[in-house]
Order: C-alpha cells, then sequence, then structure tokens
C-alpha cells in the first residue's frame, strides 16, 4: 500500500471513530478501520482487564466464524494463554521501549520468534484464517488492549511493514478511544446528581419524553413516582447541611434499591429533597407496591421523617398523556397531596373516582399572578 493509501486510510480510521456515537460505535468505527486499511478480513478490538486476568474481546467485524458475535456478551480470555500479552503490553513498554505490533501465521510460529507456537496460533486454523497482525493498544500511559486484524487462508499473510503499519493504527484508535472516553465523561456528568449519584432532571426530561412517545406509538406503559424527602429542613437547621447532605444520600440509596425492582426504572434526584423514579413497561400495580415499599424503607432511616410519594401512570384513569408536563403534573400533585395527608403510603393518581382530587389538581387552570396555589415542577 502507497503512502497516499495509507495516509488515507489513517484520516478514515479517526474520522470513524469521531464521528460515533458511544463506546460500542466507536469500537466498531476503531476494528473496520483498521481491517480496511490492513487490508484484513476480519477485526476484533479487545480490552485488557487486568483485575480478571483477561483479554476481553469488545467488538468483532467482518467475516465473523461461526460462534463470533459482532458485540459479544462473555468472549473473553485468559492473559495465560498469550503470553506475550504481558511481554508487549507490559515489559517492554515499561522498560521504556514501544508497543509495537508482531505478526502470526496459521503456519506455526509466529514471525520473527523461532519455536513460538500458542494458542492464538491454533485459533487461526481453526477460523480458517492464514495470518494476523496484533497491536497492543496503549492509553494514559498504560497497556489498555488489543487491536487484532485477521486474513483468510490463501491471501498473502502479513509482513513487517503491515505490522509497523497496524502499529500506528493502534495509535490513531488509542486517541479515538480516549475523546470517546472524555465525551462518555462529559455526558456522565451532564446527567448525573454529583451529591448522590443518581440520574438528575435533565436525564429524566430526556427519557421521559421518549417514553412518552413511545407511550403514543405502541401503548406502553409510562409511570412516574415523585416523592420529597420529609423533614430535610429540620435536619440542615438543627444539625448541618453535612447531615442533611447524607440524609439525602442515604434515601437516594433506598430509591436506587427500590427501583431495581422494577426493570430499567430510572432512579433520579430532581433537586433539593425532590426524587423520583420512571418505570417504563412495568404495571401500574407493581410500580405502586416498589412505591409503598419505598417509603416503607424510607420511614426507617434514622434521620428525617420519611417521604411523600405520588404515582402516575398512564395504566390508570387519569386521561389521555399526550406530552411528558402532564404526567410529571399528576405526580406531583399525587406527592403534594401525600405531603398535606402526612400519608404514609403513596397516593396514586386516577384512583379515587370520576371526580379524583389529584386529577383535578393537576388538570387546574395556572394560577392568577400572586395566588397562593402550590406551583407545580413541571417544565414551562
Amino acid at each position: 500500500m502507497g503512502e497516499d493509501r495509507r495516509l488515507a486510510a489513517v484520516v478514515a480510521l479517526a474520522q470513524g471513530m469521531a464521528a460515533a456515537h458511544g463506546p460500542r460505535e466507536s469500537w466498531r468505527a476503531a476494528a473496520l478501520g483498521a481491517c480496511r486499511a490492513l487490508a484484513g478480513s476480519f477485526a476484533a478490538l479487545s480490552l485488557w482487564e487486568r483485575d480478571l486476568g483477561r483479554l476481553r474481546v469488545l467488538v468483532n467485524v467482518g467475516d465473523r466464524a461461526s460462534g463470533e458475535e459482532e458485540f459479544p456478551e462473555a468472549e473473553a480470555y485468559p492473559v495465560h494463554q498469550f503470553p506475550e500479552i504481558t511481554e508487549f503490553l507490559h515489559e517492554r513498554w515499561a522498560g521504556g521501549g514501544e508497543p509495537n505490533a508482531w505478526v502470526e501465521t496459521a503456519d506455526g510460529p509466529a514471525a520473527g520468534q523461532s519455536g513460538y507456537c500458542h494458542q492464538r496460533v491454533a485459533a487461526l486454523r481453526r477460523r480458517g484464517r492464514g495470518s494476523c497482525v496484533v497491536a497492543p493498544i496503549v492509553l494514559h500511559g498504560r497497556a489498555w488492549g488489543e487491536l487484532y486484524v485477521a486474513r483468510s487462508t490463501g491471501t498473502p499473510v502479513f509482513d513487517r511493514a503491515d505490522a509497523d503499519f497496524a502499529t500506528v493504527l493502534a495509535s490513531v484508535v488509542a486517541a479515538g478511544i480516549a475523546q470517546t472516553e472524555r465525551l462518555e465523561e462529559a455526558r456522565r456528568l451532564a446527567f448525573t446528581d454529583a451529591l448522590t449519584g443518581l440520574a438528575n432532571r435533565r436525564a429524566v426530561d430526556v427519557r421521559l419524553d421518549e417514553a412518552i412517545e413511545r407511550h403514543g406509538v405502541q401503548g406502553v406503559t409510562v409511570s412516574l413516582v415523585v416523592c420529597d424527602v420529609n423533614g430535610l429542613k429540620r435536619v440542615n437547621d438543627t444539625q448541618g447541611h453535612a447531615v442533611g447532605d447524607r440524609l439525602l444520600e442515604r434515601f437516594g440509596s433506598v430509591l436506587s434499591l427500590c427501583g431495581a425492582m422494577l426493570p430499567g426504572a430510572l432512579a433520579a434526584r430532581l433537586g433539593g429533597d425532590e426524587f423520583c423514579l420512571l418505570a417504563v413497561g412495568p404495571p401500574a400495580d407493581d410500580v405502586v407496591k416498589v412505591a409503598g415499599e419505598l417509603c416503607r424503607r424510607a420511614a426507617e432511616l434514622e434521620l428525617g421523617d420519611g417521604v411523600a410519594c405520588g404515582v402516575a401512570s398512564t395504566e390508570d384513569p387519569i386521561g389521555p398523556v399526550r406530552d411528558a408536563r402532564r404526567l410529571f403534573r399528576l405526580a406531583d400533585a399525587a406527592q403534594y397531596r401525600a405531603k398535606a395527608l402526612r400519608a404514609t403510603r403513596p397516593v396514586v393518581a386516577g384512583r379515587e373516582g370520576p371526580e379524583d382530587p389529584v386529577v383535578r389538581l393537576a388538570d387546574e387552570p395556572p394560577p392568577e399572578p400572586g395566588a397562593e396555589r402550590r406551583r407545580f415542577r413541571g417544565r414551562p
């Protein structure tokens, strides 16, 4: 391959990773770009999990053999099966050398290393591949994993020039992975509450909008639990804000635990002493049961005075829910009623008959300026 073609291949790989949305797309773009750049028939990107002593495959692309999934859930190989991992990804690099790529063939020993044969050679033969080039990936000064590109039997085997080019490609992949990780961290921070580690209001808004759209198209059940931690002001005033923060953190843990009882539920802190659970799919009765358990566990916390909890679900008789704002207003109104009644159980919108007070409260027109009625937290 000429220098111009190789430069174009490097640029294409970098652009593919930069255009990816999320880690999985980035991994796939890296493997595909390297496979094309090296005229391979198959490529994989793997992560070196030091704590587990294994190489875990993140993505397989190209001509996959039987049992090779594009994004495997459990394809991993013990590092002891590949002794070169330690040599190339740790010892040589840590000693001041460069993490250069190497070539192996199905004919036996790894290229350039007399008498060296191991599991990877057997894998080449078993999967109908004639040769492979393996390029270590170093990220943030540490070995991160490897880029693997193979050619099928009957095609030209990789040579030293290919290995050198694979080393360059691995550096480009490392830069792309670093960028993806920075973006993922920025997204995580943007959608995470710093104190509790739960999702924040922005994350709820995004997920709820998507859920209501699914409800409108597919009829999926969407339920929202809104709760207010009782006694936070008292704790802050008498014991200090550090203790108040501890109350919020402990309740956040309880909310997370209860949310795990509903598959796929999102546990979030809306702000201050206000939290919520968003469930998409589970029946309304299941959500109400979990909300009841949440109230029970919250009442057992050493700090605070339990929670006021309101539930609104599209499965209950609350009228049409065409936007996220209405479901939020209903759940908020139910929570407000629970607080007013000092209820120890959740109040559920729509379950008190045709004149349900929660539904009436949520659907009342906005108050006149200066009126003393509750202002909802729903988006304007």
